[in-house]
């Protein structure tokens, strides 16, 4: 069966976006219902209520992970594509409160969410530059940085910094001893994040595939 037929650039767009969003919420979703995560989170310790706000968190997190990899510097494709992909970059806020929407939430809470994922989006797009150089520092203690060293820390960037975002705001700022947790939503990102750079970059996973054996080695700590 042949996919859908798209008569513009424009309804391409909607349509990819609409998709991304979608399979965002499902991530979120997973993760939400994965019982190490629930037990981390100390979901038998807080109401419902709270529970929820940390749903919103885990959806905003892969919603603006896909806009941090969509903007990405280091994706290895033409101008022509690069240009597509930031008009589906600015429709995957709009395509997630349709999606809304269509499940009935109210007009009121929509305008709420449109508002947090502008927010969120900045917040973390922002701290880009803090996890670079941490990453960098880190990465440099005893040698010199190579290229490939720098490419790897570019590649990484967009993945630990919704990670270590969402981290912050499902734990209210109280993050330490939460370690645990933090590993848990990094990996869950990070598959997410491969499948997501491996669709968009037709298979080309060089430099991917060792990154994400650098995390593997990570949640093995």
């Amino acid at each position: 069966m042949s996919g859908p037929e798209f008569k513009t650039l424009e309804e391409m767009a909607q349509a990819t976006a609409a998709r991304l969003s979608q399979a965002a919420s499902h991530a979120a979703f997973h993760l939400f219902q994965d019982k190490r995560f629930r037990e981390l989170a100390e979901f038998g310790t807080i109401s419902q209520e709270e529970q929820d706000r940390i749903f919103n968190e885990l959806v905003l997190a892969f919603l603006v992970m896909i806009m941090l990899v969509l903007e990405a510097p280091d994706l290895r494709l033409p101008d022509d594509i690069r240009d597509h992909l930031d008009g589906i970059k600015d429709r995957l806020p709009r395509a997630y409160l349709d999606q809304l929407k269509e499940m009935g939430v109210e007009e009121r809470f929509i305008a709420d969410w449109d508002k947090l994922i502008a927010l969120r989006y900045e917040e973390y797009a922002r701290d880009r530059h803090d996890v670079r150089a941490a990453a960098m520092q880190i990465e440099s203690t005893g040698k010199d940085l190579s290229e490939h060293d720098l490419a790897r820390i570019q590649l990484l960037v967009p993945v630990q910094s919704a990670a270590i975002g969402s981290h912050h705001h499902v734990c209210r700022g109280k993050t330490d001893g939460r370690d645990e947790l933090f590993k848990t939503m990094l990996r869950a990102l990070s598959h997410f994040y491969v499948e997501l750079r491996t669709a968009l970059e037709i298979g080309k996973i060089g430099p991917l595939a060792r990154a994400r054996r650098k995390l593997a080695r990570f949640f093995r700590a």
